[in-house]
């Protein structure tokens, strides 16, 4: 009976060590596939709901990154609804590459 239950103890021991490590691997994978852009997506994301507060985001679209010397932008097109009506904004963000201090946002806003 001794040795069952030690058996028993060791594969759960194991199976548990298993599964600690499955999950830290996923937590990885998770950490790992978190886009360079998300900063900055999030940043677009609080600046149109600042100027369309009545607005709900449908839509969220990263178009890409314009790399400069001294600054970037990471260009954004959002999709809103607000009513009936539903509409696009355009949001730049253009930032200092050293200190990722915010230089600039623009929002444009478009029929399509």
């Amino acid at each position: 009976m001794k040795t069952f239950l030690s058996i028993a103890v060791i594969s759960c021991t194991l199976l548990l060590a298993n599964f600690m490590v499955a999950n830290s691997n996923d937590v990885e994978t998770v950490v790992k596939e978190v886009p360079p852009y998300a900063k900055w997506g999030g940043i677009a994301m609080q600046k149109t709901k600042e100027k369309y507060p009545k607005a709900s985001i449908i839509d969220y679209f990263h178009i890409g990154r314009e790399e400069g010397t001294d600054r970037s932008t990471e260009k954004f097109k959002l999709w809103l609804r607000e009513g009936d009506r539903e509409f696009g904004i355009f949001i730049d963000i253009t930032f200092d590459r050293q200190t990722e201090q915010i230089l600039n946002i623009t929002l444009t806003e478009t029929p399509r």
